[in-house]
């Protein structure tokens, strides 16, 4: 019998194992991906809405596979469970469902991630200790910051299918951060959405050296104001 089958959960909870995400070489490469550019790369309407970054960097890359948690806003006992799960580089993917009425993690939880050497947390949450997490070490992207500290009462669910900040993440999920924000890649298209990104990637600098010269080509959106009906 399995453990899925075997495994009678109290209501609220539940604990799967950690996902494999990507291969270490895909990860790798999209550390020299802007987040901005995998998300043109992925249709323009996928990522984060609403984080801000607490770790005081602006070129800090946030790049691992997702270890999921879903929380009871407030409370941070699966958290804690999930810490001892990760596996290094992993990134904490918390929904905390928008609440910031209490925080979710705070600086004690950041010595764990960094004894754990996690790649760093995203948290549809508050957080407290902002100048510990300001510190060099651990990125952090969260919805708010509060002095109010969490519960460890539960309930939670650890490596489920979660949202956060407006974000679908899967455990495994391919999360990367930068200072424009937050994006999740399936891990089974890694390498087609890091292919699509460095193609996009080659375009915009073309367009960005013939801005730089002058030559922009002026059909580029005139061609499109034109299907539209307008005499240009």
């Amino acid at each position: 019998m399995s453990t899925e089958t075997a495994v009678q959960w109290p209501a609220g909870y539940r604990i799967h194992p950690r996902a494999e995400g990507p291969a270490a070489e895909l990860v790798a490469a999209f550390r020299d991906i802007p987040v901005a550019a995998i998300g043109d790369a992925m249709s323009r309407n996928v990522g984060t809405i609403g984080l801000r970054q607490y770790h005081a960097r602006l070129d800090t890359v946030l790049c691992g596979p997702a270890v999921t948690v879903r929380v009871r806003p407030g409370d941070n006992l699966m958290i804690h469970k999930a810490l001892m799960m990760v596996q290094p580089g992993d990134v904490l993917v918390i929904d905390g469902g928008g609440d910031v009425s209490q925080a979710l993690v705070g600086g004690l939880i950041r010595t764990t991630c960094i004894f754990r050497r996690i790649a760093g947390l995203v948290i549809d949450g508050a957080v407290r200790d902002l100048c510990e997490w300001a510190e060099e070490g651990m990125p952090i992207f969260a919805r708010g910051h509060t002095h109010r500290g969490p519960s460890k009462d539960g309930p939670g669910e650890i490596n489920v299918p979660v949202s956060c900040a407006g974000l679908a993440v899967l455990p495994g999920d391919l999360i990367v951060g930068d200072a424009d924000g937050v994006i999740a890649i399936p891990a089974a298209e890694c390498a087609d959405i890091l292919a699509r990104s460095r193609a996009h990637l080659v375009k915009e600098a073309k367009i960005r050296a013939d801005n730089q010269a002058g030559r922009s080509d002026p059909e580029r959106f005139d061609a499109t104001l034109r299907a539209k009906g307008l005499p240009v």
